[in-house]
């Protein structure tokens, strides 16, 4: 198996819960075309992969309640209202 590439910086960002949670949030904005695809640099949107990203990041707030720092739980619940609201505004131009 191979070594995953690097950023041009050097060395790749601590995983931990929130940048993961960060990392599905950037993938919404992708698919709903706020932010540019990192490899083709277009932005189109893709609504049905953003509702499922929502979804999945819906889903890791179920199963993690009760189990997230305070920080972990306020930044998934105001990452959530975010998306939701984008999607819906994005559902309905």
């Amino acid at each position: 198996m191979s070594e995953p590439e690097q950023p041009a910086g050097g060395t790749m960002p601590q995983m931990d819960f929130g940048t993961f949670v960060l990392s599905l949030a950037t993938s919404v904005l992708v698919h709903l075309g706020e932010v540019p695809h990192p490899e083709s640099t277009e932005s189109h949107a893709n609504l049905p992969l953003a509702k499922q990203t929502i979804d999945i990041l819906g889903m890791l707030q179920e199963k993690t309640r009760g189990n997230l720092t305070k920080e972990e739980t306020q930044l998934i619940e105001h990452l959530l209202l975010d998306l939701r609201m984008k999607y819906v505004a994005a559902k309905k131009s």
